[in-house]
């Protein structure tokens, strides 16, 4: 995936259909359609074998990185993300200009070599009075993965299980339109229960296509091996969270990826080879002093690649 996003460019000059030069938006049209059919095939190919082939994830961002650059000048902002070479964007509800035009906002993001690999949305926008809102919204903008970044009930005894029910819920009122929906972790969903974790409990009491979208930075903070909660669910973490994340009392590492403590090398590769992951999502929550959040982006970004590069 990697090399056709790489050769897009090329592609988009010299293509022809007939007589007619394939313009940006019908290349990345083509390609959204192409990497709908990659993810279908594969979640079918794990649903029978219990194991996900490998793949060389893209890179996207989740745009809670830069959330105040994002509303200070919302395209210059994503005009320094592509500069930095990132393939797509993860939306976390700020749309800028665009917050009535997802078709605009779609094209805008192929003008400057981007695409939307997914969203955070909260239940709140997926319940039955604004799902067909939702849906009609997100598939203008061509985001197929809508997880939910947080709920409460995800680390209560008494209604975590209510929480799975409605992500199963959801998954169901999605799929006819190509959709899929899913969870993101923090540290909490990783405490004692039931003999496991609350993160086990979501994961096994929901189906196959609900994405488990791990934070593999919360998931260091908790003291979790995130390769290996990646493995343990084959296929289901199609978007991961990349990003640095310090356990207490973590001294002399910064939250910039390569300067941290997690074994990246360990993640990227159970994401390839079993997560089914089509998107490695850099974030950034925390900004080491000097340090403005395009910049550390850019740092942990660089310091991501220098680790695939050396895997």
């Amino acid at each position: 995936m990697a090399i056709l996003s790489a050769d897009a460019g090329y592609l988009t000059q010299h293509a022809r259909c007939g007589s007619s030069s394939i313009t940006n938006n019908e290349w990345s049209a083509i390609m959204h359609v192409f990497k709908r059919f990659l993810a279908s095939c594969l979640l079918t190919v794990t649903a029978f074998t219990g194991v996900a082939s490998a793949a060389e994830p893209e890179l996207s961002v989740q745009l809670w990185s830069v959330k105040d650059d994002l509303t200070e000048d919302f395209k210059g902002t994503l005009e320094s993300l592509a500069d930095m070479g990132f393939d797509a964007v993860e939306f976390a509800g700020n749309f800028g200009p665009y917050a009535d035009n997802p078709a605009g906002l779609k094209a805008y993001l192929a003008d400057i070599g981007l695409e939307a690999s997914g969203a955070h949305v909260g239940f709140d926008q997926l319940s039955d009075d604004k799902l067909y809102q939702t849906i009609a919204f997100y598939q203008a903008l061509g985001a197929d993965y809508l997880v939910v970044p947080w709920d409460g009930r995800a680390t209560k005894p008494e209604q975590v299980g209510e929480l799975a029910a409605q992500l199963n819920e959801v998954a169901g009122k999605l799929a006819p339109y190509g959709l899929l929906t899913g969870y993101h972790n923090h540290a909490p969903e990783f405490d004692a229960y039931k003999g496991s974790t609350f993160w086990d409990f979501i994961a096994s009491n929901t189906d196959d296509r609900v994405i488990m979208q791990l934070d593999a930075g919360w998931a260091t903070v908790a003291g979790k091996d995130a390769a290996a909660y990646i493995r343990k669910y084959p296929g289901r973490t199609l978007a991961t969270h990349i990003k640095a994340g310090l356990p207490e009392g973590t001294t002399g590492k910064k939250t910039i990826l390569g300067q941290d403590v997690a074994d990246w090398a360990a993640v990227v590769t159970a994401a390839s080879e079993v997560g089914g992951t089509q998107w490695l999502v850099v974030e950034q929550e925390e900004y080491p002093e000097g340090m403005t959040p395009l910049q550390s982006v850019e740092a942990s970004v660089d310091g991501l690649r220098e680790i695939m590069a050396n895997m």
